[in-house]
């Protein structure tokens, strides 16, 4: 999953990525509201963390004008403004949560998690297929009754290709989901990773659940032609 940071606080804003790095979420951050509406036009983001006080445009006149453009991304806004009046007019513009700072990071995380099971298509915490079993909150896998070690990034990968399971994904999807703008790899990398699935949760294991769609991209299915 990735995730957007605009915070101006720069201690705090390095502290929230820094946190949501070691949670295995893909993050880019900025400090400027008009710099959030560059990253969303280059790139898909699953949730948006906006402080409401930014220089050049605040969250708010931001929130307003990627809402104006249809743009339904999940926004959860950071501020420390607390009144009632404070977080109806944001709730208003078009943001689906409030946190007041300063906030625990336990608090956001599990903000974070309810945003995303609120923007999938089912709202589970555990997703199956066939015999494999991916616990989203407590990133465990496993393979029949076989509990399988992955990376972050491997994780990641697979979180996203079974809560798309069925759907055909490029591999310039799967990276605009699974790494942020630093990222300096190969055009490869997708298949490498992909490589590093199915040698952990495919290798040894029927039916097969990582197919190959030429030309296209990646499936996360129980059987081809399903």
């Amino acid at each position: 999953m990735r995730i957007l940071i605009a915070e101006d606080d720069r201690d705090l804003n390095a502290i929230l990525v820094s946190r949501l790095k070691k949670e295995h979420y893909s993050v880019d951050s900025c400090f400027q509201g008009d710099e959030v509406l560059d990253y969303l036009a280059g790139a898909e983001y699953d949730v948006l963390l906006l402080d409401i006080m930014m220089p050049v445009l605040d969250g708010l006149g931001v929130l307003s004008k990627i809402r104006k453009k249809g743009n339904s991304i999940p926004v959860l806004l950071l501020t420390a403004r607390d009144s009632i009046e404070d977080r109806v007019r944001g709730l208003d513009a078009g943001a689906n949560d409030y946190l007041v700072k300063p906030f625990a990071l336990e608090e956001l995380l599990a903000r974070i998690r309810v945003l995303l099971r609120a923007g999938a298509k089912e709202q589970k915490t555990v997703y199956q297929v066939a015999d494999l079993k991916v616990h989203l909150d407590t990133h465990a896998v496993f393979r029949g009754n076989r509990e399988i070690n992955l990376s972050g990034k491997e994780f990641s990968l697979l979180r996203y290709l079974i809560q798309n399971q069925g759907v055909v994904l490029s591999r310039e999807k799967l990276e605009q989901h699974i790494w942020n703008y630093d990222y300096t790899g190969g055009s490869n990398v997708i298949d490498v990773y992909i490589r590093y699935l199915r040698k952990k949760i495919d290798e040894g294991f029927e039916p097969k659940l990582i197919h190959t769609v030429r030309g296209a991209g990646y499936v996360l299915k129980e059987k081809e032609g399903t």
